[in-house]
């Protein structure tokens, strides 16, 4: 049951920077904020990991701010892979990124957590 509040509060987090950034992000209907919201969630699954390996050493130089751009191109490969979900470019797919990175743990915290006995 939690995993699907946080899939739809995952969906609200996307429309909520739709909401915030509406000349460079933009989502059709619940149903397109579901589905990329599962599909972000696959994709940092799988694909975030390897990318974070494969880019250590840049990721390092910077001093960790590679991380944002990883993030905003999975953010961008998302929108550009589903309809309802369209991203207009790089840097707003930076902040976007940033921006569901933030809606989404805030929206997050609020359930309860599981009790440990």
């Amino acid at each position: 049951m939690r995993l699907i509040l946080l899939w739809m509060l995952n969906a609200c987090a996307l429309f909520a920077v739709a909401w915030l950034m509406p000349s460079s992000i933009h989502v059709a209907s619940f149903g397109a904020a579901l589905l990329a919201a599962l599909v972000l969630g696959l994709v940092n699954a799988v694909l975030r990991p390897l990318l974070l390996l494969l880019t250590l050493p840049v990721t390092l130089l910077t001093l960790g701010l590679f991380v944002f751009v990883v993030n905003g191109l999975l953010f961008w490969l998302v929108g550009s892979m589903l309809e309802g979900f369209i991203v207009g470019g790089f840097w707003p797919a930076v902040f976007g990124a940033v921006l569901y990175s933030i809606f989404s743990s805030i929206l997050s915290s609020l359930l309860p957590g599981k009790e440990k006995n």
